[in-house]
């Protein structure tokens, strides 16, 4: 009995004598790896200060680059962008009340005086070329192309109003009707159709986007397009129910149906 306890009492010592062993030894590996860490990070620390000094000339340059670009395009917009939409503008004031003036009359030489100014102001054709890229540079884009439907010029109505540029749904909706109306009086009735087409689907206002529908579909039904001319009507029918163009209708749904 005593001979069991005493080798039971000696293999205790052993297994903590091991485990005492083991923790050493992770310890000894925690400092080594912290050794190695720290001695990695300032390595990578002179290789970057290395990098720096023998390339600082490079970096200042960019650094100054990056800087003067930042103030250019501040400097650009203070004292170029803002004066130039400020002075198109002011311009457009003149052009803009003689294109007025000529839409209520439907004078023709009020239309010619928007386009080419007078007394001394400049016309539309004038702020659209030497204010190109500002908001008022493209009115007189989109109002030069309406003077020349007026005046019956129509390549040159398609040429500005083509030139206009804007986000606005409604605006580009008038705009592609006015290309179709161009298209139409040239007798280019695939063209036209098209642009009417496009001008319907561009902005779902109930004051515009009817109105294209309808010249579409009449279009349609001239050309003999018959099954767009009864989808175009339907469109009439079911998303503008309330509007003047659904008036008739129900009449030019059944001249597409049964000319088919």
């Amino acid at each position: 009995m005593a001979t069991y306890q005493k080798r039971g009492y000696k293999k205790t010592i052993e297994i903590e004598e091991e485990e005492v062993v083991i923790i050493d030894n992770e310890e000894t590996v925690e400092e080594s790896t912290t050794a190695e860490v720290f001695n990695t990070l300032e390595e990578t620390a002179n290789k970057s200060e290395q990098f720096i000094e023998k390339n600082s000339k490079p970096l200042l340059i960019a650094l100054g680059v990056a800087v003067a670009l930042i103030f250019g395009y501040m400097g650009y917009t203070q004292f170029i962008e803002i004066p130039k939409e400020k002075k198109a503008a002011d311009a457009l004031v003149y052009a803009k009340k003689e294109f007025t003036k000529a839409s209520a009359s439907e004078n023709i030489e009020d239309f010619n005086t928007a386009l080419n100014g007078a007394e001394g102001n400049y016309g539309l054709l004038n702020i659209a070329d030497n204010y190109s890229g500002t908001r008022a540079g493209n009115l007189a884009n989109y109002y030069a192309g309406i003077s020349y439907i007026n005046l019956k010029e129509y390549d040159k109505a398609i040429e500005y109003l083509k030139n206009v540029s804007t986000t606005d749904a409604v605006l580009q909706t008038v705009i592609n009707g006015s290309l179709g109306d161009a298209y139409l009086a040239k007798n280019d009735t695939e063209e036209a159709l098209d642009y009417f087409t496009e001008a319907s689907e561009t902005s779902n206002n109930k004051a515009v986007a009817p109105v294209y529908l309808l010249k579409a579909g009449k279009l349609a039904l001239t050309t003999k397009d018959y099954s767009q001319a009864e989808t175009l009507f339907a469109r009439i029918k079911k998303e503008y129910a309330t509007s003047a163009q659904a008036k008739n209708i129900d009449l030019y749904l059944n001249q597409a149906k049964y000319a088919n």
